[in-house]
């Protein structure tokens, strides 16, 4: 293969790859179940956890807090295991290899994989959000396709650490076990648990360079301005910006095991 296959990106390919792995989605009834409903399962199970507790006047219930970070964290860990086991089974039967052999550019892959799981990511947090909103009456100050968008954009994050981590593993149980390695340090870090402005100087140190603290933060300044913010939109770009380096390092890892 040569260089200028390796490189050269075809918006063709790209589209025939994404297209390709939404046909497998679709016949994968588990994973869409765990796509469009896991998510919505969890958000109810905090509302029904939270609904009852005491709130002060003039403060936002725990649920409306706390559940709309879940709305960027829940696709972000689900879209992180759907990916990297999907990416896996790519390699472990075969098919990587046997696509590789043809014009298709390593890039021409993994952004087909990310379109298709992007696509997918959109899906699944528009209807999250619907639910939120709807049967759980999650209150938004902001609006709520903003909820969306970071959501999605979370996703894909999410996505983009799942290819990168499949390169990884050699087994469906390996994938799953970059999940506390990955995916457990950004949720104790990222400001949930604890106000960031409450660790330790070094923690604060490494929640600055983990991007799921941007999601959170980006989410909670919908939870509290009606207008978009500026430190919001600073977030989001972080976060796109860590799915994109995510994605490189995800194509440079590919060459290295594939050649």
């Amino acid at each position: 293969m040569t260089a200028a296959t390796v490189t050269h990106l075809s918006p063709r390919l790209t589209g025939s790859t994404a297209a390709r792995v939404l046909r497998q989605l679709r016949h994968d009834h588990r994973t869409i179940a765990m796509l469009l409903v896991l998510p919505s399962l969890l958000l109810g199970l905090l509302y029904l956890l939270w609904k009852d507790l005491p709130v002060l006047p003039g403060q936002p219930s725990t649920f409306d807090r706390v559940g709309l970070t879940m709305l960027g964290i829940f696709p972000f860990v689900v879209m992180f295991l759907v990916t990297s086991i999907a990416m896996l089974r790519e390699r472990t039967s075969g098919t990587l290899e046997r696509l590789l052999t043809t014009p298709l550019a390593r890039l021409d892959l993994l952004l087909g994989y990310g379109l298709a799981f992007g696509l997918a990511a959109a899906l699944q947090a528009a209807v999250t959000v619907t639910v939120a909103t709807t049967v759980y009456d999650l209150e938004v100050a902001g609006s709520v396709w903003l909820v969306v968008l970071i959501a999605v954009v979370d996703a894909v994050l999410g996505v983009a650490l799942g290819l990168l981590a499949s390169a990884f593993a050699r087994s469906e149980f390996q994938a799953v076990q970059f999940m506390p390695v990955i995916v457990l340090p950004q949720f104790f870090l990222c400001g949930l648990l604890v106000p960031r402005e409450q660790m330790a100087g070094w923690l604060q140190a490494i929640s600055d360079v983990l991007p799921l603290t941007y999601a959170v933060e980006a989410l909670q300044e919908v939870g509290a301005s009606a207008e978009p913010t500026g430190t919001m939109w600073a977030d989001v770009g972080i976060v796109a910006g860590a799915a994109l380096l995510a994605l490189a390092l995800a194509a440079a890892t590919l060459r290295r095991r594939t050649s």
